[in-house]
């Protein structure tokens, strides 16, 4: 509590982050946003956009003001160069920033570092960097042209990611990929800090009853690996359809219509549906509102998490925070959040394995409705917002102490 009162003497807080839609990344920048806020801080974000009827409701609550620069700048040049696309518009919200508005004394900068030697130009500046995962490894370097490409991005990503004054990561398995990844600035002793995302426990109370249905929250994006949800489905059905007459898995998430790939991607799953024999009991839901997902949370049997090596994952917080169990995949941050076998399982990414976690849970009820309990007090003493706001408090408290010593 030391940090909070300490907090209150309020420090100017910018947060940039390029896109402000509905992901894993967004939720926790505006988490950010709100609880800096809550610790006494005067937090302003900046963003290159923000679609009023697309993005989380406090975006739009008036706890801190949202300010959109460059929305005018390509997102890609003919589906090619979307990094190239989104290294100019952070650039360009950068320098509207400093330009623009009055100092500040910490910026969060958030996934793209090359806008943190910019910032430093303002001597007194402290910057925290967030790294959700290095870039270089989740771009693709299939052809020698992209190679060539990407070069000179992944240098200036390793460079201006050790110029910031203090590095968050969002799981130790990202920290531990950090380090395998910047080879140099491992090598000079640059360790980032692991600082995991939050969930808004609060907002998920216990559910009253259920409904024999399987949930899968994801971006439409073909990493996510929603297909291993509807093969898993259809596997159990064929297996186990004495238990599965009146189950039914739905597929809602994060749907971009600006985006080539949502769009092709919903469709390819859509006949996945059809060719397994499974479309008339599977639901597709885009970009619901968070009162929808809620619901959602609340009516299902368990959720389905299955991009396979994901950096953090917040859907598990959620369908815990919800007093729903969790079915994921065994590697990346669900490890160190999913307790396997006591609020959820932790499963090889296959059809098999998953679907026999889910007949697991559909033929013993009570059993998912106790895992989803031990699930929620889990998430209650380790991720809940609060205690993401002291330590996140704490990471900007000390980043400003640095700024009155150097």
């Amino acid at each position: 509590m030391a940090g909070k009162k300490e907090g209150r003497r309020g420090l100017n807080i910018a947060i940039i982050h390029p896109d402000l839609g509905i992901g894993g990344a967004e939720r926790l920048i505006v988490d950010a946003a709100v609880e800096l806020s809550s610790h006494g801080h005067r937090v302003h974000l900046f963003t290159s956009h923000h679609d009023p009827t697309r993005c989380f409701e406090e975006t739009l609550s008036g706890v801190f003001p949202v300010t959109v620069y460059g929305s005018f700048l390509p997102r890609h040049l003919f589906y090619r160069l979307h990094a190239v696309c989104a290294y100019l518009r952070c650039i360009f919200i950068a320098l509207c920033m400093l330009v623009l508005w009055p100092s500040f004394d910490v910026v969060l900068a958030d996934q793209v570092s090359v806008v943190v030697p910019l910032l430093k130009m303002r001597r007194l500046l402290k910057v925290v960097f967030y790294c959700h995962f290095p870039d270089m490894l989740l771009a693709q370097h299939s052809t020698l042209l992209r190679r060539v490409y990407r070069k000179p991005i992944d240098f200036v990503e390793e460079l201006t990611t050790g110029m910031a004054d203090m590095i968050l990561v969002n799981s130790k398995f990202t920290a531990a990929t950090f380090a395998r990844t910047f080879k140099h600035l491992d090598a000079r002793g640059v360790k980032p800090a692991v600082l995991y995302p939050a969930v808004s426990v609060e907002q998920f109370e216990k559910p009253h009853s259920f409904k024999l249905n399987f949930l899968s929250i994801n971006r439409f994006e073909r990493k996510k690996n929603i297909n291993l949800a509807i093969t898993a489905f259809a596997r159990l059905n064929r297996l186990k359809g004495d238990l599965c007459s009146e189950a039914s898995l739905t597929i809602a998430g994060g749907f971009d219509k600006r985006l080539k790939e949502n769009t092709e991607y919903l469709e390819e799953l859509k006949d996945l549906a059809e060719r397994e024999g499974v479309s008339a009991k599977v639901e597709f839901i885009t970009s619901c509102s968070t009162a929808r997902r809620n619901q959602l949370l609340s009516e299902c049997l368990c959720v389905l998490y299955t991009p396979k090596d994901e950096h953090f994952g917040i859907v598990p917080l959620e369908a815990m925070a919800a007093h729903k169990p969790i079915i994921a995949c065994n590697s990346g941050g669900p490890v160190e959040t999913v307790k396997d076998g006591i609020t959820g399982f932790l499963c090889d990414p296959t059809p098999e394995e998953f679907s026999l976690a889910m007949a697991k849970l559909i033929a013993d009820p009570v059993r998912a409705e106790a895992m989803g309990e031990d699930a929620r007090k889990h998430v209650e003493s380790s991720f809940s917002t609060e205690i993401f706001g002291q330590r996140l408090n704490q990471c900007i408290l000390d980043a400003a102490k640095r700024r009155k010593t150097d």
